[in-house]
């Protein structure tokens, strides 16, 4: 077996949705599904959805504050008054700065914009920066992607005599800010019909209301800041953000040029997953480490030249973050290996004296997919104690409700379910640690702690041709809310498995439905350590996307492995392999230090290794017996025996891992304890022989007929005259030989003295087959064909059913 790395969910489906949508818009039967599990189930739903039509934008007037914020702009305009934009340091309010400056350039405005540093002055409106922005002549103030919460601040603009229009998406306050204007569709009492905007996307809608059009030239900004701040790509999002790819994919604007020259992505084909993952870092970078200023000024150049450099400058930038990154997540992941009771904890708290508060969200995120367990990460500050923190959350543990139970704790916090930021003084770290941890306690269950991921569809390999995965690009652009399709596919056949990449850090597969032979490559990114743990003769299930993989002009459809699971015990064939030693230590040591380590004692699913007689033991390599593995006797009835403390302290039914290192005697006792091993995931199969023989055929009848009567003919013949000339006349060996003069002596049949033999006088009938030695022999041969002379294919399908019938037995009867 292979344990998925998450809980597998498939989306319901309307049946007869699904058949109306394939009849009346001629799509295929998978397409229409996909339409379906998005909830869209009716011809007009799915023609609007697959539609791009700038029509069907909401009226900006709708926003409650629409009307008070463009008659003041426009009072502005008019009277030349100076207008500040004040944005936000990450790319949604990098872009919506953007987007104002070209907006209030068209309008021939007055105005500059301002963006305050992440670090010395931290998120959103500051009084030091109302009291420059009145020194330097302004008199009106247009927030964006910031400012719902400002209400102190905004306050403080009104006693200043500046007019404050906020334009932001985030959560508001209980207590509004008195702006003069405020554009949020989360606002109470706002009947605009979208409330999931970007706050790229506000600013967008104060465009559209002040222009009198919806303009169309600023999409590339709100595509950019929609899809880096995870906002749903659904309803006006999706239009917006399908708009502005098109455009994107022919901008004329020299900064998304130099920006997409620099991630290496390719124009004509960008995509929404490049923009969030290529795109957008680079412009988060610039506020990450340094002044968000440098990624505005890039969206808004009109120079190719100073675009390049700009480019190059928030590349370099994105090299430093990434830098910055690996060595913090590092230190997180040496604190948390370092916890002795860490596998107690269900929150993860750390923190650390200077580490970047402008990353520590990414360091969050890559411990919460890690581990998949609530995750606060916080930068002291040396000088002041003060840390700002940064958390990502789970389904089931809600981040804001938790927060605000320990609101008396932190001097600012703010965010939602899945992530938040705050700043506390270090002394209430540890306080806020155990409040969290006793929530997690409360609120979460142990189903909680394995992530769930959702599939659209289980289907077959030969359902998802070619032209099929390029029918699903109607569904674009993907991102939150209408994520890439994603695919089950069960039982599939390995037919190549292998690593590739420098570091073998990649795992590649070929996989093949076997009834209908169809076959399909699969990669799995950074998931090379798995080969170690998948059996080549293994049917697997996978979970994943479909894409086309174009190579030398040939274009085959192939599967991204997102997750993957054995869903059978899997059999490793190791006969004959030569690196026993590190193959056999890599893996104990990996499945048992860990525990022993953080308990002292041996898991109680420790590997077990099997051995048919007592004096295996002394043969086994010294790897075997010192990894804390537990070792069994299986003898003729076949019931395991422990044989060490290990054994001892555990049972062979609760076994994971199995190692069959020697040969049996007999298939009999093997089975019998296959039986008893009823929760295997794994078994290793080295099956050595610990007394090889020359031959273990078993002479024709005749052959023995011809010995005995050889010996009536020349009585007190010695072994070495009969085996000499016996051998020569019928071809036999004198091992084969031998073992015919034993079965006779077994069987009464003759008798020896020291080297001589000679038959007895009065022998009892009896049967060759009554011969324990005969006997032997043929269960020697019978375990030879069955367990050595057969392709690991076939030693798996004898192995798997002596276990399969008896596990579902036990689930049976605990039913």
């Amino acid at each position: 077996m292979l344990h998925s790395k998450a809980r597998w969910n498939i989306s319901d489906c309307d049946e007869s949705a699904v058949q109306q949508l394939t009849q009346e818009l001629s799509i295929s039967e998978i397409v229409a599904k996909l339409l379906v599990v998005r909830g869209i189930k009716t011809v007009k739903q799915a023609e609007q959805f697959l539609s791009a039509d700038v029509g069907r934008l909401h009226d900006p007037f709708l926003f409650d504050g629409m009307q008070q914020a463009v008659e003041r702009i426009q009072k502005a305009l008019h009277t030349q008054e100076k207008i500040r934009i004040y944005g936000d340091y990450d790319a949604d309010g990098v872009s919506s700065t953007a987007l104002m400056v070209q907006l209030l350039k068209q309008l021939n405005a007055t105005f500059d914009f301002y963006i305050p540093h992440r670090v010395h002055e931290g998120y959103g409106l500051n009084r030091s920066a109302l009291d420059h922005a009145l020194k330097q002549g302004v008199s009106l103030i247009i927030t964006v992607d910031t400012g719902i919460s400002a209400v102190d601040e905004i306050e403080y603009a009104c006693e200043l005599g500046l007019d404050v229009i906020v334009t932001d998406h985030h959560e508001p306050p209980e207590i509004l800010p008195p702006a003069l204007a405020i554009l949020n569709p989360k606002k109470p009492g706002c009947p605009y019909p979208f409330k999931q905007l970007a706050g790229v996307g506000v600013a967008f809608k104060l465009a559209h209301a002040l222009l009198g059009r919806a303009p169309v030239e600023l999409l590339e900004m709100v595509t950019l800041g929609t899809i880096a701040d995870l906002m749903p790509l659904i309803d006006e999002n999706r239009l917006l953000v399908k708009l502005g790819i098109e455009r994107m994919r022919s901008t004329v604007l020299p900064g998304f040029k130099a920006l997409m020259s620099v991630s290496g992505v390719e124009r004509n084909t960008v995509s929404a997953g490049q923009i969030g993952f290529s795109l957008a870092p680079r412009i988060n970078a610039s506020g990450r480490l340094d002044c968000a200023d440098t990624a505005v000024r890039l969206l808004i150049t009109d120079s190719e030249q100073e675009a390049e450099h700009l480019a190059f400058d928030l590349d370099v930038l994105n090299k430093e973050r990434q830098r910055i990154v690996e060595e913090m997540t590092k230190d997180a992941l040496q604190l948390v290996e370092a916890d002795a009771n860490f596998h107690q904890r269900k929150v993860i708290v750390l923190a650390k004296e200077d580490w970047n508060v402008g990353v520590i969200g990414i360091v969050a995120s890559k411990l919460l997919d890690k581990y998949y367990r609530p995750t606060i990460i916080l930068g002291i500050d040396s000088q002041t104690g003060m840390a700002k923190g940064s958390a990502r959350s789970i389904a089931g543990f809600d981040l804001f409700k938790a927060l605000s139970q320990s609101a008396d704790l932190f001097k600012h916090y703010g965010g939602h379910q899945a992530a938040a930021g705050m700043t506390i003084h270090q002394e209430n770290i540890p306080e806020l640690e155990q409040r969290l941890q006793k929530l997690a306690e409360e609120w979460l269950s142990e189903e909680d702690y394995m992530p769930i991921m959702q599939a659209d569809i289980a289907c077959e390999l030969q359902e998802v041709p070619l032209e099929l995965i390029q029918q699903m690009d109607q569904l674009a652009p993907f991102g939150m809310a209408n994520p890439s399709p994603k695919f089950i596919f069960r039982g599939l056949r390995i037919d190549e498995l292998k690593t590739i990449g420098r570091d073998h850090q990649h795992l590649k597969l070929a996989l093949t439905e076997v009834q209908h032979a169809k076959t399909m490559d699969a990669i799995a990114f950074g998931r090379g350590t798995l080969a170690a743990l998948i059996s080549p003769t293994a049917r697997v299930d996978v979970f994943g996307e479909m894409n086309v993989n174009e190579w030398n002009g040939v274009r085959k459809p192939q599967l991204l492995i997102q997750d993957i699971c054995v869903p059978q015990p899997q059999v490793f064939d190791w006969r004959g392999v030569k690196d026993f030693e590190k193959k056999w230590t890599d893996m104990v040591s990996n499945r048992l230090s860990r525990t022993l380590a953080l308990t002292g004692k041996p898991s109680k699913d420790a590997v077990g290794v099997v051995v048919f007689n007592k004096a295996e033991k002394a043969l086994l390599p010294a790897a075997l017996t010192m990894l804390g593995c537990s070792l069994w006797l299986v003898e003729s009835s076949g019931v395991p025996q422990p044989l060490n403390s290990f054994a001892r302290e555990t049972s062979f039914a609760q076994i994971r891992d199995l190692i069959y290192y020697f040969l049996p005697a007999g298939l009999m006792p093997m089975q019998i304890a296959l039986a008893h091993a009823v929760e295997v995931e794994r078994l290793y199969v080295l099956l050595n022989d610990p007394s090889p023989l020359q031959n273990t055929a078993i002479p024709a009848r005749d052959l023995f007929k011809s010995v005995y009567a050889a010996i009536q003919r020349q009585p007190d013949m010695d072994m070495n005259s009969l085996s000499v000339s016996f051998s020569k006349r019928s071809g036999l060996t004198p091992v084969m030989i031998r073992f015919i003069l034993d079965v006779f002596e077994e069987l009464g049949f003759i008798a020896r003295n020291g080297q001589r033999y000679q038959c007895t006088l009065t022998p009892q009938k009896r049967e060759l087959s009554t011969s324990v030695l005969y006997q032997q022999r043929l269960q020697r041969q019978e375990v030879e064909q069955t367990l050595l002379y057969c392709s690991a294919n076939e030693l798996s399908s004898w192995i798997l059913p002596q276990i399969v019938k008896e596990m579902e037995a036990s689930v049976e009867a605990f039913a």
